[in-house]
Order: structure tokens, then C-alpha cells, then sequence
């Protein structure tokens, strides 16, 4: 892994309600330049909610957020000021998303849809947006692609895509919503190995993940998060092999298995 650099991601205090339902309950978390955080725990646990509140895909109810030097301070009355509506842009700009089902647009080629958001958001001159495009569209090994349409690629083939696409907008931080979750089982392998070569590139990325084996070997900390809280975290070393806490050690049961084949302690 690279050696870590400053905070580049600072929530504190993260508060979410759904009407009566307290989703997220006061979570802190820092996120370093260069590395790459796993969110673990069962479904409904919050993981995706705090992913979703730190892109402001979900605006928090209470707490604070900062990416990359730009702080949002939830906005519980829902007043939506000019200010806070530019903070939020600022932080989309160096936040990219990668979500479970692609969201590409299908009417656009592989290099249409690469190219839309740099050019349009960031206003990227054409050519420098190709660039970048070819560029990344190669590193997820696809730049055969360029012109196909998103119906004729596989399931994993678009969410590489995803990815290119999203590193077209050339974030401070990539962050990803379980992104093989849609995928049959025999394409989650190309995916996960063009995350697992950001990470060990030092690409700075929060990923909520089922995917054990692939934390223990892609992550620099692992969050294991339960009922809204952030219960556990550290090295995968740590958090996967030796948890200290109950909760932690019962969630891991379910997924983990010892190489004589029997459940983890």
C-alpha cells in the first residue's frame, strides 16, 4: 500500500432519520490520502446510508462533512441556501460514485458516457476529456470498448465502465456501493481486481462491501459498523482475523471460513 497522506474525508457526528427510523447515530470517520477503507456489517446497518450522506446522495440530519478541505454542515431544516447547494457541488467534484447497477447511460458509447461529466460539470475541453478517457478506459481494460454501447457489454464489463467513468472526473476519492452485488458470480473477479490495483496504486476509496477476502487483501482499515454505529475498526489483520468485540466475531461468522473449512472462531 502507499504511504498515507493527510485527511482527505472528515465526517463527525453523522446523524440520519427516515421518519421515526434513526438510521445512522452519531458516526465519526476519517479517511486518508491513499487509502482504502472497507465498510462492513449486515445489511441495514448503515453502511450504505453513511456512504450515500458522505456524496450527499442523502442529506444527514445532524453532523458534518468534509472532502478534500470543502465542510458541509447538515442542514436539518432544510433550508437549501445557495451556499449550501454550492458546498455540496464542491464536494460531488471530489467525491465519485460507483454504484451496484452502473447507471450508464445507455444511448451514449463507452467513451460518450466517460466523457459526459468532465465536459459538462468540470467543463473539460473535448479532447483533454478523450484523453483521460482512453487513459482509464485502458487501465480497467476496455479501451476495445470505446464505441460499443452499454447493452452489448457484460455486467462486469459496465461496471468497469463505472469506474473509468468516474476516474474521468479525477476525484480526491472514490467511493462504491457494494459494486459487485449486481453481478453474476463469475464476473465478480474482473471487477474486483481493477479495485483491488487502485488501492495498491494508493487510489483513495471507501468501499462498502460484502466481499471478505477482498478487504482482508485490499484494505488498509476495515469499519465494521452494526445498528447505526461504528462498532469496530483497523487493519483487516485486526478487525477480520482477531475482532475484539461480540458483534464483530458473530457478523464474521457468516462470511468467513478457516482453510480446514470451518467457520471462524
Amino acid at each position: 500500500m502507499a504511504a498515507l497522506g493527510e485527511v482527505v474525508v472528515c465526517a463527525r457526528g453523522v446523524e440520519k432519520y427516515f421518519g421515526d427510523n434513526h438510521v445512522l447515530r452519531g458516526v465519526d470517520l476519517d479517511v486518508r490520502d491513499g487509502e482504502t477503507v472497507m465498510l462492513i456489517g449486515r445489511s441495514g446497518s448503515g453502511k450504505t446510508t453513511m456512504l450515500r450522506c458522505l456524496n450527499f446522495l442523502e442529506e444527514p440530519t445532524a453532523g458534518s462533512i468534509a472532502v478534500a478541505g470543502v465542510q458541509v454542515d447538515a442542514d436539518p431544516l432544510h433550508e437549501r441556501s445557495r451556499r449550501h447547494q454550492e458546498q455540496i457541488r464542491q464536494i460531488r467534484l471530489r467525491a465519485g460514485m460507483v454504484f451496484q447497477d452502473f447507471n450508464l447511460f445507455p444511448h451514449m458509447t463507452v467513451l460518450e458516457n466517460c466523457i459526459e461529466a468532465p465536459m459538462r460539470v468540470k467543463g473539460v475541453p473535448r479532447r483533454r476529456a478523450i484523453e483521460l478517457a482512453v487513459g482509464f478506459l485502458g487501465k480497467v481494460g476496455l479501451i476495445e470498448k470505446r464505441d460499443e454501447h452499454p447493452a452489448r457489454l457484460s455486467g462486469g464489463q459496465k461496471q468497469r465502465v463505472a469506474i473509468a467513468r468516474a476516474l474521468c472526473m479525477e476525484p480526491k476519492v472514490l467511493m462504491f456501493d457494494e459494486p459487485t452485488s449486481a453481478l453474476d458470480p463469475e464476473l465478480v473477479g474482473e471487477v474486483l481486481n481493477v479495485m483491488e490495483e487502485l488501492a495498491h496504486e494508493g487510489t483513495t476509496m471507501i468501499v462498502v462491501t460484502h466481499e471478505m477476502s477482498f478487504a482482508r487483501e485490499a484494505a488498509d482499515r476495515v469499519v465494521f459498523m452494526e445498528a447505526g454505529t461504528v462498532i469496530e475498526e483497523g487493519p483487516p489483520e485486526q478487525v477480520l482475523d482477531a475482532p475484539q468485540d461480540e458483534r464483530t466475531r458473530q457478523f464474521l461468522r457468516r462470511f468467513l471460513r478457516r482453510g480446514d473449512g470451518q467457520p471462524a472462531a
